[in-house]
């Protein structure tokens, strides 16, 4: 069960036909009653959308970006996990597992897969070459489904580290962000005797005590971002850690609903003036979307908050691998230095960015790209 095998992006055009015959009978609620986002996402805007995506859109477009990179498969712990492995041309090159969250997918690197594993090839260094790893989570994308409870951040930090080895890479860095932050977290708490060093550019840790006395404006300017966050941009995620099966049914159904879903956070979560298109592309934003829509995980995604969500609170263990941490400016969760030494005991690297949001790989991929090889190039 340990073979790992060619997989290729390759959906029935049938799956496409019925998604435009979907999208032609949306049955659309009412308008929101102000005239902004505060409701969520317009309805004027979602019936653009939904109309370029039955009319326009183009997914064999999207399938031959990611078979472009070699894609693999394999089953690890009775889940299969697609992954792109993309090994440098460099020899001194280091190993390195990059994981996404929620509502994000390996799309998000598509955009920084080529200059981290060959610099030269991208005006760099070579001496900053990465052998690249981007596994699917479980329940995500083209991974399979775990079919019983169970699979908590926890288990797939193990299993990333079994999936390294397997590869070939006893000894690795790991990258992540969202639910890929917290992956890597774990994976440098029980993993420490493989891993070399993190890079995260959503640190999870907590305002210290003796901060809390002096803050500064950008803590207070964070703390206060946070609670924004708690109060009104959170509700997805009481959903989907207390009945992901119940939302799973009208996003499974309804690709209007399932875009609708996913659409609203990167309109929430990037750094992008008011609007997503700003920074991210309509055919970027229903690619992701399309990650979720063709093998029909938003039950199985959902399900690692119902697993997992609680954990995220476990931020005062302390962390003594290497650690680089990146702060963008309209990320969920910011972290001060101070907070950041608090939790890594060795710190190597820690600065903040003038732009950027939570996706910071699709967002800002030539400033992601600078901080992941200025963090590791530290841990080498």
């Amino acid at each position: 069960m340990s073979e790992i095998r060619p997989f290729r992006f390759a959906i029935p055009e049938a799956a496409l036909t019925d998604l435009k015959a979907r999208l032609a009978n949306t049955r659309w609620p009412e308008r929101e009653t102000p005239e902004d986002w505060s409701q969520g996402i317009p309805l004027a805007y979602m019936k653009e959308l939904c109309a370029y995506w039955r009319d326009e859109y183009d997914w064999r477009r999207c399938e031959a970006l990611l078979n472009y990179w070699p894609q693999f498969e394999t089953v690890i712990d009775g889940v299969s996990i697609q992954f792109m492995h993309i090994r440098s041309p460099v020899p001194t090159a280091r190993p390195l597992v990059m994981t996404h969250g929620w509502p994000g997918s390996v799309i998000e690197f598509l955009k920084v897969v080529g200059p981290l594993t060959d610099p030269a090839a991208h005006g760099g260094d070579p001496a900053d070459a990465f052998h690249v790893v981007c596994p699917s989570l479980p329940g995500f994308g083209f991974s399979g489904k775990p079919t019983a409870p169970g699979w908590t951040i926890e288990r797939i930090g193990a299993a990333w580290g079994v999936l390294m080895a397997r590869l070939g890479y006893p000894r690795y860095f790991a990258q992540g962000g969202d639910w890929g932050s917290a992956v890597t977290h774990s994976i440098a708490m029980t993993e420490a005797a493989n891993c070399d060093g993190i890079h995260t550019n959503m640190p999870l840790v907590s305002p210290t005590a003796d901060s809390r006395d002096n803050l500064t404006e950008f803590e207070q300017k964070a703390i206060a971002d946070g609670k924004y966050y708690w109060d009104w941009d959170s509700g997805y995620s009481k959903e989907q850690s207390t009945r992901p099966q119940t939302v799973g049914y009208g996003l499974t159904d309804s690709p209007s609903g399932q875009a609708a879903w996913i659409v609203e956070k990167f309109w929430a979560w990037t750094d992008c003036d008011g609007h997503p298109e700003n920074v991210l592309t309509r055919d970027e934003l229903l690619d992701n979307v399309m990650m979720y829509w063709l093998p029909a995980s938003a039950a199985s995604s959902a399900r690692l908050y119902w697993q997992s969500f609680g954990l995220l609170t476990r931020r005062h263990e302390q962390i003594h691998v290497p650690v680089g941490v990146s702060i963008f400016p309209h990320e969920i969760f910011r972290a001060s230095r101070r907070w950041a030494e608090a939790r890594y005991t060795k710190l190597v690297h820690y600065r903040q960015l003038p732009k950027g949001g939570h996706f910071a790989a699709f967002e800002q991929p030539e400033t992601f790209i600078d901080e992941v090889r200025s963090a590791f190039r530290l841990m080498r």
